[in-house]
């Protein structure tokens, strides 16, 4: 696996030189202004194939060779990428075995992006001439610091060959027929197959009602999306060595694919970034799920991640396209760099002039200077980040995990009840949200990670256990480790059947010490409490679990309703180490109390020092590398804070001024402080 190592924090952003080529001096003002922000790192190519190819077989790398010798003139690097995400209308017209078909069977017109089919022979065979092309005229280039393979990739297809492919894919975990009927439970509503030609994807349009069906598709859609990509990176390393990345999406994050599965194919993770800042109090709530998906982001491969992909203003699809207020560009990027990024990069470079993101925020807009609001922001940040240089590299070391697993997320949209909408990922969030209040730092894992470097591990909602899950928590508990579990936990197994003998099944039960009897979905008006012995109650409604002790005891109890004094939060101890479960769902209030306690207790490190929570709309994320430790204290309100610190003395690296003992922020403001 190639290693990705500047040495610095990369700048930089999508650069499209291809729009541009026929207007004559926008290459030369292009690297003019990207030496004034200090942009080292261009992501170039990603939709270029009908400029690099423009008639099947002819190919014009000419304009592409003299973006890059300027670019490395300058000092600047370059992720030059594969474009398969959207191919030219030739291939279209002369193959149109390369588009998709939908999941009513009708093939698509040529046009979009990721508008192609992953298992068509022609579309790979296509897609590996145009890679080793590029790899084989680069792959020496001064300019060339790795490989952007494809853009954001997403969605299915349903034509015959994908079809024989999921049958194939069947065949291989299941091995017979009868297998595959026992593991979807298929006598129900006469499903049995007699034969894997029999089988077809799962479809709005054909059978949606069999879970076990619903899941293996997606989890096929993962597998023939990965084996695409590797596809492209063996194309590339015929000829390089370079690292090789692919940016994922953050849609909170994107559901469609499980980014877990890429982990053997990437050399570095990228992420593409778009919060919906809104320069009120609302920020506090978007700051806690950016970091979410940038501790998704590094947790993946465990190591410093690129930013692949943010807006230096607005952008041009949400309902709103709000402007970023100022302060929030350099709070923003740099919040990614405390969680482990190690670039900041825009989408994109240079406004279009035209189609559809004409509108997009970019670093340089249609006026066409650096006298503009955002290009200043730019350059600040730009100016920040080489201050950074002894940041790169740096590991943000974590004591406190929460799983968030795809299979799990995609077995809990299936299911029929107990509530349409179970909110599992605001779920696996709003715990989340609670341990980042505590000042921690925060793995976000997948339930199959190694769980032996953590001290507290909390998996909201861990209805699917797939293989060994279960044995993994059972030792992690056994160990010293603290488990938080909560309802509808241990519901089924990897094949979204039931488990029997009661839930949590699956062996989790044993080690929470509880047996769950019924759940109770309550309507919006209808709410209950969490009631402790010493009086103190906390709102909870939703969902609520009506479970029993075995060998747990209760620590709260139901205050109402044909349950009240049923246990709602239970302890364990399990070997050396404590299993909690959380019957219902609570308000965040009970969350944020129970964490910062818990924390506390476990002895988890806060890098400020903070005994007590943080002020509403801090965050503090630290970095380590070797004995220095870089400590970034970050305001997302509109308010002035103060936050105190260990008793040590730092330098700021921004500003250059020592602290001591504390820090006082104005309204989206960031420190970055740094001791030995």
């Amino acid at each position: 696996m190639a290693q990705w190592n500047m040495g610095k924090i990369m700048h930089g952003g999508d650069y499209n030189p291809d729009q541009w080529r026929h207007i004559p001096g926008i290459l030369d003002e292009d690297m003019r202004l990207m030496q004034l922000a200090r942009c080292n790192l261009m992501s170039v190519g990603i939709f270029s194939w009908s400029a690099l190819e423009p008639q099947e077989g002819q190919y014009d790398f000419g304009w592409l060779d003299e973006v890059l010798d300027r670019i490395a003139v300058g000092g600047g690097k370059v992720f030059l990428a594969t474009p398969s995400g959207a191919r030219p209308a030739w291939m279209s017209q002369k193959y149109p075995e390369v588009l998709r078909v939908r999941p009513d069977g009708q093939r698509n017109f040529h046009g979009a992006r990721h508008n192609h089919c992953y298992t068509s022979p022609v579309y790979r065979q296509k897609v590996a001439q145009i890679n080793e092309k590029l790899a084989q005229r680069y792959a020496d280039h001064p300019a060339l610091a790795g490989w952007h393979i494809s853009n954001e990739y997403g969605g299915a297809c349903w034509c015959p060959r994908c079809q024989e492919a999921f049958r194939q894919f069947l065949k291989e975990k299941y091995g017979d027929i009868q297998t595959l009927n026992h593991a979807y439970w298929a006598d129900f509503w006469s499903h049995a197959y007699n034969d894997f030609d029999q089988v077809e994807a799962s479809s709005p349009y054909g059978e949606h009602s069999v879970d076990g069906l619903t899941l293996d598709w997606k989890r096929f859609v993962t597998h023939q999306t990965v084996d695409f990509m590797r596809h492209e990176v063996a194309a590339v390393r015929k000829y390089s060595d370079k690292p090789a990345t692919a940016n994922f999406m953050c849609i909170y994050p994107y559901d469609g694919l499980d980014y877990w599965k890429f982990r053997d194919v990437l050399d570095v993770v990228s992420w593409d970034l778009y919060p919906m800042w809104r320069g009120d109090s609302n920020d506090y709530a978007m700051a806690a799920r950016t970091s979410f998906s940038q501790d998704v982001a590094r947790s993946i491969l465990g190591k410093p991640w690129l930013l692949m992909e943010s807006t230096p203003s607005n952008t041009n699809w949400m309902e709103v396209c709000k402007l970023k207020r100022p302060g929030m560009h350099l709070l923003s990027s740099l919040q990614a760099v405390a969680h482990g990024a190690d670039s900041v990069q825009y989408f994109q470079w240079r406004k279009s002039r035209g189609s559809a993101e004409k509108h997009h925020g970019a670093v340089v807009d249609h006026v066409g200077s650096e006298h503009t609001r955002v290009f200043q922001d730019v350059m600040q940040v730009g100016q920040a980040l080489e201050k950074l240089d002894s940041v790169a590299g740096a590991q943000v070391r974590a004591q406190a995990a929460v799983i968030f697993d795809w299979d799990n997320r995609w077995a809990i949209q299936a299911a029929q009840g107990p509530r349409k909408d179970k909110q599992a990922d605001e779920t696996v969030f709003e715990h989340y949200f609670a341990l980042r209040k505590c000042g921690v730092n925060v793995d976000v894992i997948d339930s199959q990670c190694d769980l032996s470097g953590y001290q507290l591990v909390a998996a909201p909602m861990l209805y699917l256990l797939k293989p060994g899950v279960s044995e993994n928590i059972r030792k992690f508990a056994q160990k010293g480790g603290t488990f938080v579990a909560t309802y509808l936990s241990g519901v089924t197994d990897e094949n979204s059947l039931c488990f029997l003998g009661g839930t949590p099944g699956g062996g989790l039960g044993e080690v929470l010490g509880v047996w769950s009897e019924e759940i109770d979905a309550l309507y919006p008006q209808d709410q209950n409490a969490v009631v402790f012995p010493d009086g103190r109650s906390y709102r909870c409604g939703f969902l609520c679990e009506l479970s029993h002790l075995r060998t747990a005891r209760a620590l709260a109890v139901y205050g109402s309703d044909f349950y009240a004094g049923m246990p709602a939060l239970t302890v364990n101890d399990f070997g050396a180490g404590q299993a909690y479960y959380i019957a219902a769902r609570t308000e965040q209030a009970f969350l944020d109390d129970f964490y910062q306690k818990l924390t506390l207790e476990k002895q988890i490190e806060r890098p400020a020092g903070n005994l007590a929570p943080l002020e509403e709309g801090v965050f503090v994320s630290q970095r380590e590398k070797g004995t220095v430790k870089t400590i970034f204290v970050m305001n997302f309100s509109a308010q002035a804070k103060h936050v105190a610190l260990r008793e040590k003395s730092y330098t700021d690296l921004l500003s250059g001024a020592c602290v001591s003992g504390a820090v006082d922020l104005a309204p989206w403001d960031v420190r970055v402080l740094q001791y030995c």
